[in-house]
């Protein structure tokens, strides 16, 4: 089996994450940023939770010019953001449709705005908003004269290049995958469905050490396969 990398990151990891972006922020002439998306938040903070797959719960943190991410998240996530490097936790009772933590996030990014008068969000190419879009004009309108800007190419620029721990960890997961992909023709059971060969799959992956494996994809049939991006069938 293969050594697994420590979980995590190290508290220099978020630091120099965040001295990046505060010098991009810089250069943009950014007040602050805001953060909607798993990836974006994760990559922050190291904040890690199974509740983003409910689409009911919204979560923001602010990247602001000078100082550490502050969160604004459900009261249910309180816990789990307290135990990363976030100090600045501001909670409400979620969901709540009429305000689902606007003014909460709108009352952290005016502490922000100041020197630029912009703000940035993930507003361009490959990016989402995760949140309403009624919810973002609302917040848009509470800003006032602050104007919003797309920071998505930003993001992607930060997060494109990987830190030494970061590629330690691709690194074995990567070994892990491939070595579950040697020994597949083993564990392949002819006249069984691409479905049963693919559980078998998945939990050789789960055994070797993977936390999850979301994204299977099988094909077979007469003359090949016709798609690449399909699940398993029966």
């Amino acid at each position: 089996m293969l050594t697994p990398p420590p979980r995590g990151f190290l508290l220099t990891e978020f630091e120099q994450r965040l001295a990046r972006a505060q010098a991009c922020m810089r250069e943009l002439e950014l007040d602050a940023v805001l953060l909607t998306t798993e990836a974006e938040v994760r990559y922050f903070t190291g904040f890690l939770t199974q509740f983003w797959e409910s689409p009911t719960r919204p979560w923001f943190v602010v990247l602001p010019l000078d100082g550490k991410p502050i969160a604004v998240i459900p009261g249910i996530g309180a816990a789990g953001m307290s135990a990363t490097w976030v100090d600045d936790i501001r909670t409400w009772s979620s969901p709540r449709p009429d305000d689902d933590g606007i003014s909460l996030v709108a009352e952290a990014l005016k502490e922000q705005v100041g020197r630029f008068g912009r703000l940035g969000a993930s507003l361009g190419a490959e990016s989402v908003l995760r949140m309403p879009a009624q919810d973002f004009d609302t917040l848009r309108t509470r800003m006032g004269n602050a104007e919003f800007v797309d920071s998505a190419i930003m993001m992607h620029r930060l997060r494109y290049v990987k830190s030494p721990a970061e590629i330690a960890k691709i690194h074995y997961v990567c070994d892990l995958t491939s070595a579950a992909f040697e020994a597949l023709p083993d564990s392949l059971v002819m006249g069984e469905s691409e479905r049963e060969n693919c559980r078998r799959l998945r939990i050789d992956l789960l055994a070797r050490g993977a936390d999850n494996s979301s994204y299977v994809v099988a094909g077979s049939g007469p003359g090949g396969y016709d798609n690449i991006i399909m699940g398993p069938t029966d």
